[in-house]
């Protein structure tokens, strides 16, 4: 019964679930001597894959433009396969929403810089992210409109 009681948290596989890239104004747009402006987009995703098994991804878009022309974008999908049992309900929502994505990022940090270096441009390092906070705060934001749907 004790072995039935004991947490389990493993790493199943992490994979690259997505990735695509596109240049829609190349080569025109590579001739401008502009800074462009970037946008970097990040999400979070969880989904039940069988009994205690969970796929967790993290996505990035990453957009690159100069006045209203795309240089180019990327959107990129990490994911893990984690086994996660026997842990208490109340921890579950951390474990999947900050300890699964901080495994998984570093791996989409990578597949990000390498996809933008071999279509010629400088590197884009994705920023170091803290998933504890992000997590917060989509909770903080999902109970203000549960309160807010209440009054």
């Amino acid at each position: 019964m004790s072995e039935q009681a004991t947490p389990v948290f493993q790493i199943q596989r992490v994979y690259l679930k997505d990735l695509s890239l596109e240049q829609p104004n190349s080569p025109a747009i590579l001739l401008q001597q502009e800074q462009p402006n970037v946008d970097i987009q990040l999400g979070v995703e969880a989904t039940p894959v069988a009994e205690g098994v969970f796929e967790v991804a993290v996505t990035a878009t990453v957009q690159t433009k100069i006045e209203d022309k795309t240089l180019f974008l990327v959107e990129a999908k990490q994911a893990g396969i984690f086994e996660i049992r026997n842990i208490p309900e109340e921890q579950m929502g951390g474990v999947i929403g900050v300890a699964c994505p901080q495994i998984v990022y570093p791996y989409l940090r990578a597949s990000v810089a390498d996809i933008v270096t071999r279509a010629g441009f400088p590197p884009v390092h994705l920023a170091e992210i803290n998933f504890q906070a992000m997590y917060e705060q989509q909770n903080a934001d999902a109970a203000g409109q549960v309160e807010g749907t209440v009054q």
